[in-house]
């Protein structure tokens, strides 16, 4: 196995230096090549079998200002014409693809960022329009919006009632000044308070909050704190992210200074309180990070063994196919993946010819069928039984091996056919899944530590 992704030093696995994937999809986004085109996914999506449910995921590559520890795909603007120039685009990309995929109900929307709630209050009914006017929603369709509370005002409240909002995902990470300042993210409580209370007012009954932990010159008393006043609004959900400083990759988290990020046994700590904390005030832990109600539609799906994982984390979500809309997003079909291309000016153009804006992609072996399932379960429920894919560790000879160090530190146990990671030991399960990960040791993407 790469070293790089498991230290192990006189026998014993040093966790906090591993670097894996995050497994928001098999194979991950560094596998994916350009042998994936524009026919691919028109063949793809003319193979979907007639009535497949859709979800759908539309991308808003834009902020106002830069937070630096952010690590998605946007571009800050200080005018909005880039913003009208991109719906244009984008309202063209839906005119393109929405017919390819006729007699599939969408049952899940996702808007993410960026921040969706960057356009103007007309442009989230507009946007809303044209996906409806493209594609056959569900009666029933989730419609979920990442938001930053930075400045909403009740015209946006009123905009994503009317496009029927039925789940709010707020960004908080810390309320902390000092973590603020130091992430270039100013949002006193107050203000995020304050949307909560006016989307609530509007009717809106689930509300999700994102907190990280591992952000500079944050402590154990700053996540305790900050879980405090997240859990006075009384959120259905959380997610709780270690932050990944990947400045090699991301030019702008060079503003991070290394020497004031928490230390790796401060991070573990971090991780560990806030699991303590939720699950102390009545959330059922849900995979390696998130957190709902018991029940919530995300606490039930693990309950009940339908939980599943994709790009915007766990989710309740089954629709067999996702489609990505707008730059740098990527589609999630039976076939495998394709992602459109990064880069606005590109996007475009691709759109104004006539065509589907993909850079790239991946086609699944049956073994990549096989690995994914293994990975996924391991994500989402911290156990797998190999023989619901006909299996057995006997088939696993490699990865077994690889997994002895884990298993002699406890972070796994071996009963039979199934492999689980303790409940004290979650902080492994991405190590864990990364073992079963045949792309990983030849790879050279540098990945986030496992916690």
């Amino acid at each position: 196995m790469n070293t790089t992704v498991m230290n192990v030093i006189n026998g014993r696995v040093d966790l906090f230096s591993a670097r894996v994937p995050r497994y928001t999809s098999y194979p991950t986004a560094p596998h994916f090549h350009a042998g994936v085109t524009d026919a691919t996914l028109r063949q793809w999506l003319h193979d979907l079998p007639e009535g497949m449910p859709l979800s759908l995921y539309v991308h808003i590559p834009f902020c106002d200002t830069l937070c630096w520890f952010c690590g998605c795909h946007t571009t800050v603007v200080n005018h909005y014409s880039p913003l009208q120039s991109y719906l244009k685009h984008l309202y063209a990309e839906i005119a393109n693809i929405g017919p390819l995929l006729k007699g599939h109900p969408v049952t899940h929307l996702h808007w993410g960022g960026g921040s969706p709630t960057i356009l103007a209050p007309d442009d989230v009914r507009g946007v809303k329009a044209a996906l409806e006017e493209s594609f056959a929603f569900a009666p029933d369709a989730e419609f979920a919006v990442e938001i930053d509370p930075r400045g909403l005002k009740q015209p946006m409240v009123d905009a994503l009632t009317e496009a029927k909002l039925t789940r709010a995902s707020i960004g908080v990470q810390d309320f902390d000044p000092k973590v603020q300042q130091a992430i270039n993210r100013i949002q006193p409580y107050e203000e995020t308070r304050d949307v909560v209370n006016a989307l609530r007012a509007a009717g809106l009954k689930s509300l999700n909050i994102d907190l990280i932990y591992g952000l500079p010159y944050q402590t154990r008393a700053n996540v305790a704190r900050t879980i405090e006043l997240s859990l006075s609004l009384e959120p259905q959900r959380f997610a709780v992210f270690g932050y990944a400083h990947v400045p090699h990759f991301k030019k702008h988290m060079q503003l991070i200074r290394d020497e004031t990020l928490p230390g790796a046994e401060e991070r573990f700590e971090q991780f560990e309180l806030a699991h303590r904390l939720l699950s102390t005030a009545g959330y059922t832990a849900v995979g390696l990070d998130h957190f709902a109600v018991p029940e919530d539609s995300l606490a039930i799906a693990q309950k009940n063994g339908t939980l599943q994982r994709n790009f915007q984390g766990y989710t309740s979500d089954d629709a067999p196919a996702l489609i990505g809309l707008g730059a740098s997003s990527i589609s999630a079909l039976p076939q495998g993946y394709i992602q459109n291309k990064p880069e606005v000016p590109e996007w475009r153009k691709t759109i104004e010819a006539g065509g589907l804006p993909v850079a790239r992609g991946i086609a699944i072996s049956e073994d990549d069928k096989l690995r994914r399932g293994i990975i996924e379960k391991l994500m989402c429920f911290l156990a797998v039984d190999l023989a619901l894919f006909g299996k057995t560790t006997a088939d696993f000879p490699r990865e077994m091996a690889a997994l002895q160090p884990l298993i002699a530190e406890g972070y796994v146990v071996v009963e039979g056919s199934v492999l689980r990671v303790p409940q004290h030991a979650r902080a492994a399960v991405r190590l864990v899944a990364s073992v079963f990960d045949s792309y990983l040791a030849n790879s050279k993407a540098v990945h986030a530590v496992a916690v």
